[in-house]
């Protein structure tokens, strides 16, 4: 009896590893948006690790992160490090390519909740005085990320928290463009 339990038990094990080996080795989940503002007043948004939490949909997730920025000021080498709750978890990002207006690579590491590395890119496309914004990540899925794969919606749950990013680029951008144009009385 124990060894039929054992057997059944052992070829369950072997079809899941099987099913979780047949699954992608590469994810990528991306979201575009127009956002209402000229390129010049959306890149800098971005390109700037400071003003992420202007628009980012994480910022409100742990009001008691901490957070640490080190490297330039902004564009390539600016480094963002975090360690927040368990929806933040800890990582950081690091700008390692930069061209103005145009496209911003990020390299994103987790360390919790997860072990990952991911790639980021930003590109960004004028349309006169509004921006196309295309957030992207992608990166490999090891075993344990082929194994989520079949109980949760990658694309989804990141691309939802990139769609809420995107629309709150869009306010706070045209925001910031709106009070560029506001003349000043005298």
């Amino acid at each position: 009896m124990w060894k039929k339990i054992l057997l059944v038990l052992a070829i369950l094990i072997a079809v899941f590893i099987a099913v979780v080996a047949m699954q992608p080795g590469e994810f990528e989940v991306s979201r575009s948006a127009v956002i209402e503002a000229p390129v010049e007043t959306v890149f800098p948004l971005v390109n700037d690790f400071h003003e992420s939490d202007k628009w980012s949909p994480w910022a409100d997730l742990d009001p008691n992160a901490a957070y640490e920025f080190s490297g330039a000021e902004s564009g390539v080498g600016a480094k963002h490090s975090w360690s927040g709750n368990k929806e933040v978890g800890v990582g950081s990002q690091e700008i390692v390519k930069s061209e103005e207006n145009k496209r911003i690579k990020i390299l994103l590491k987790f360390e919790e909740p997860m072990n990952a590395t991911s790639d980021v890119v930003y590109t960004f496309e004028p349309d006169g005085e509004k921006t196309k914004v295309t957030w992207t990540m992608s990166g490999e899925n090891n075993f344990l990320g082929k194994a989520m794969s079949l109980f949760m919606d990658c694309d989804e749950m990141v691309g939802s928290q990139f769609e809420k990013g995107l629309a709150s680029l869009n306010e706070v951008a045209k925001k910031s463009s709106e009070s560029k144009l506001t003349p000043v009385e005298s």
